[in-house]
């Protein structure tokens, strides 16, 4: 196993500490490839397109399709088979950025919720040896992209505690808009949800293929029309 850090102007020092620190719990090859000079150029070479006072979606994708590009040299020039990112969740709603943390051959967590992700962190780092491979902070830490200045998930996405039981409802169980509500959801944000399940599908599409191992998982088992 083979792990890269690709750090950019928005990566906290936490967050590269614990890459690095997990690589090393783990014994597996640690690689670290700074962005900034790249994501810099794109910035200079989109400027007639693009508003600094208002940066935004797409400054933050640039960062991950710069990833996702190294990503792929490194799979060329050495063999290497690319592991995608993204969660079940993530991936419901769009937050897996086409031809970015998206780019790999084999999504390992593609039906895996985000909630259920920290529970199987849990349950790994119980195993040890010690306090287990992924540091406490990995665990604590608001979940963040890190794509921006302060950024975190839940600035416009509802509580992975929400938003997963949402998923398992409308995906899972075919459950209806009401059916969903009468689970005490808002319906505002059911609503807004289930539009952005849909909206995504074309992304789905385009996704790697990963492990099954819940009742329905994208892909085969669930389709949308486009």
């Amino acid at each position: 196993v083979t792990t890269v850090s690709m750090p950019s102007r928005y990566s906290s020092a936490g967050t590269k500490d614990d890459a690095r620190e997990t690589a090393e719990r783990l014994g597996v090859h640690y690689h670290e490839i700074p962005i900034e000079g790249m994501y810099a150029a794109y910035l200079v070479g989109l400027a007639p397109y693009l508003d600094p006072a208002k940066p935004g979606v797409t400054e933050q994708n640039v960062q991950a399709r710069i990833r996702g590009n190294l990503l792929m040299a490194l799979s060329n020039r050495y063999g290497w088979l690319v592991l995608t990112t993204g969660n079940k969740s993530e991936t419901a709603v769009g937050y897996a950025t086409l031809y970015g943390d998206m780019a790999g051959g084999f999504a390992v967590l593609k039906d895996v919720p985000k909630t259920l992700v920290y529970k199987l962190v849990r349950y790994r780092n119980s195993l040890g040896p010690g306090a287990g491979p992924i540091p406490e902070s990995t665990i604590v830490r608001a979940p963040s992209a890190e794509l921006a200045p302060n950024q975190t998930d839940q600035d416009t996405l509802p509580p992975y505690e929400i938003l997963d039981q949402i998923i398992e409802a409308y995906v899972v169980n075919d459950d209806s808009i009401d059916e969903i509500v009468g689970l005490g959801i808002d319906r505002a944000v059911v609503r807004r949800v289930v539009a952005m399940i849909d909206g995504n599908e074309y992304k789905r599409r385009q996704g790697a293929p990963g492990v099954r191992i819940t009742p329905k998982a994208f892909g085969k088992d669930r389709r949308l029309p486009i």
